[in-house]
């Protein structure tokens, strides 16, 4: 049997006491929550990079455009979500071991044809909105609004986009 994986917050943290009203047990938990949503966000941006350096065909061009402009929202997200887990006073898992171990969203061997990278992204995406909407229950509890009001814009973002990229898929 494998060795269970630690979390990013087992890591130890600064010897400096945390009081901003959430427990430290809240706070572990929200993130650790927040690392899966961090490595699920990370292994979305890198397939979507990916996705946009290597479609071919003829929306060739659309999807490029679109890529970019998805990926280069996805790297500003992963600055915030790192924030506040550090926020919050644990590590942000930094590497790929980490976001590989943490993450639900798993990467996509190969490069697929135009519409296929569209359906990967199109599950990708909703993963990344199911991770975030799991989170809600805890953070609600903590009454951690930071946190909820992050979680809030990354779902818009998440499926907002799966419905663009799903509409493509529509004949």
């Amino acid at each position: 049997m494998p060795a269970k994986k630690k979390s990013p917050t087992t890591r130890k943290s600064s010897t400096t006491v945390i009081d901003i009203g959430i427990s430290a047990a809240a706070r572990r938990t929200i993130a650790d929550g927040l690392a899966g949503l961090l490595a699920d966000s990370y292994t979305l941006y890198l397939m979507t990079h990916n996705f946009h350096w290597n479609v071919t065909g003829p929306m060739f061009n659309t999807l490029h455009l679109m890529f970019m402009g998805q990926y280069t929202e996805q790297w500003t997200a992963l600055d915030l979500i790192a924030e506040r887990i550090r926020a919050l006073g644990f590590p942000a898992p930094g590497t790929y071991q980490e976001f590989v171990a943490l993450a639900s969203v798993r990467e996509v061997a190969g490069v697929p044809k135009a519409l296929e990278m569209v359906t990967h992204l199109v599950r990708a995406q909703e993963a990344t909105a199911r991770t975030a909407r799991a989170l809600f229950s805890v953070v609600e509890r903590a009454r951690d609004q930071p946190t909820m009001d992050l979680l809030t814009q990354r779902l818009d973002v998440h499926e907002k986009t799966a419905w663009m990229l799903r509409s493509l898929l529509e004949e």
